[in-house]
């Protein structure tokens, strides 16, 4: 029996709108994720495949919709002045997922993020689809599956990410929960940046930001 082709009504991408951090929150991100990989080698790299970016918001979305998705979003920001904002990190956090952890650079959500990400929730969910599987996401020969964590974290943005629950920031890799506890009883100094660009993402593993599908203009 010949299996059933998916109507292209029915693919779904998971995507991520994201606020591009300037080059001061990349160094930052970037000299974190060097300090993650050599406690953990078979970490990611930062790199093109693995943008540091800061999620405004995402979910799964129906594959149709992307040229009205792009669109919805590019409006939505001639209502913000997105690049004068000035955002501060504040510390270290890691998601456990032992034996290791996913890291990142906590920001302060801003009245402007929070204000975004409303509008863009209003303006988008009418794109979103209720499931979505690891198809729905950007693979590479690297790193060609997709962990039960990020499936269930796509899959519940509005629930877990959103309003009262938002908690922006920057994911710097992966690492042992050890070194993690360790970083983050260290010190951190809290630093202000801004964002240089806004873009539309592919999720991969992780919840990266593998494959860039439109930058906006900001």
């Amino acid at each position: 029996m010949t299996e059933k082709v998916s109507d292209s009504a029915d693919q779904v991408t998971a995507i991520d709108i994201v606020l591009e951090p300037d080059a001061g929150m990349v160094e930052r991100a970037q000299a974190a994720n060097a300090g993650l990989r050599k406690n953990f080698p078979k970490g990611y790299r930062l790199d093109a495949e693995h943008k540091p970016h800061i999620s405004v918001m995402g979910g799964y979305f129906y594959s149709v919709h992307l040229p009205k998705i792009h669109d919805a979003v590019q409006k939505t920001l001639g209502t913000e002045q997105v690049l004068s904002w000035k955002m501060q990190a504040v510390k270290y956090y890691y998601l456990p997922l032992p034996p290791i952890g996913l890291g990142g650079i906590v920001i302060q959500p801003t009245a402007g993020m929070i204000r975004l990400q409303k509008k863009l929730i209003d303006a988008l969910a009418q794109y979103l689809s209720p499931t979505g599987s690891a198809a729905a996401f950007a693979t590479t020969a690297a790193d060609p599956t997709i962990n039960e964590a990020t499936l269930h974290a796509v899959g519940t943005y509005f629930s877990e990410h959103t309003g009262e629950h938002y908690n922006p920031h920057v994911t710097i890799g992966v690492g042992t929960v050890e070194y993690l506890d360790a970083l983050l009883a260290g010190p951190f100094a809290p630093f202000t940046f801004s964002a240089v660009g806004v873009s539309a993402y592919q999720f991969g593993n992780f919840g990266t930001a593998a494959k860039l599908l439109r930058a906006f203009n900001v």
